[in-house]
């Protein structure tokens, strides 16, 4: 592990179908996440409440995508795996959320904290696979959804962040379909519609310039916000915080980058403020 993340042990590993996060949560706001997030405390327990008044406490908690909610900690961080939605099968993550919060659900925090020990010792900066990710831990590959070809070029777009912004016009022009027609196919392959999923993938990109001493609204038109009032807004809805207080807490994190799409395509990238 680099010297950024040595001392703290705060580390994110991202890939573009899952997320490994072990650093701060910041104050309890209210988040929506556009994935499926697993919180795992480090000592203590967590709190979860979500927007409809359901509370949970425990070593951890589960929740599916696009649900309002609250996490707070008996210590500063966090551990948070991260699963795209759209990379596995229709049924795969409520199923999941069943055996997290059953019986398993002490084995999965113990297999979840042991992942956390070997990527700060070891394995931080090594290529994983989704397969691999789960399988370190979760103790199984969880099973891919197959998409589309052509909803899985757009994805394969909107993930670039380079150039212009991606719409839906583009990938219907590219798919040879009307744009009605794109958006119908779009969220019956991916269960959400293109637009929330475009805004999603635009804010979990920003996860990776997150410990960099960056220009923020230089930073937000190149993501392809319009605006800086639109990127704070935005950010503040799926993470519960400013940008500025997620770069201001995420100094000290070791920020490893899988198969990232880039301009550079470089693969590997260790991001070290």
């Amino acid at each position: 592990m680099d010297d950024i993340g040595q001392k703290s042990g705060h580390l994110m590993l991202i890939t573009p179908e899952r997320v490994f996060y072990a650093g701060l949560l910041g104050r309890p706001r209210q988040r929506c996440s556009g994935a499926f997030n697993i919180y795992v405390s480090i000592e203590g327990g967590l709190w979860l409440t979500t927007a409809d008044g359901r509370e949970t406490h425990g070593e951890m908690v589960a929740l599916l995508p696009n649900i309002r909610h609250t996490i707070a900690s008996d210590y500063r961080s966090v551990l948070s795996v991260v699963i795209e939605p759209e990379s596995v099968r229709p049924g795969v993550l409520e199923d999941l959320a069943r055996r997290l919060a059953g019986p398993e659900g002490e084995a999965f925090t113990s297999r979840i904290r042991a992942a956390y020990r070997e990527l700060r010792e070891h394995h931080a900066g090594d290529e994983f696979s989704s397969a691999e990710f789960d399988t370190l831990c979760l103790g199984e590959a969880l099973p891919q959804r197959e998409l589309d070809a052509r909803v899985a070029r757009a994805i394969v777009q909107i993930g670039k962040f380079c150039g212009e912004p991606v719409t839906a016009a583009s990938c219907a022009a590219e798919a040879g379909l009307s744009p009605s027609r794109f958006l119908h196919l779009f969220k019956e392959e991916t269960g959400i519609s293109f637009r929330s999923f475009r805004a999603w993938k635009r804010a979990r990109h920003l996860l990776h310039f997150a410990n960099q001493d960056i220009n923020l609204a230089h930073l937000a038109q190149d993501i392809g916000y319009p605006d800086s009032t639109h990127f704070s807004h935005s950010i503040r809805r799926f993470y519960g915080l400013k940008p500025r207080a997620i770069f201001s807490g995420s100094r000290d994190l070791a920020i490893y980058s899988h198969g990232r799409a880039s301009a550079d395509n470089s693969g590997l990238t260790q991001e070290a403020g």
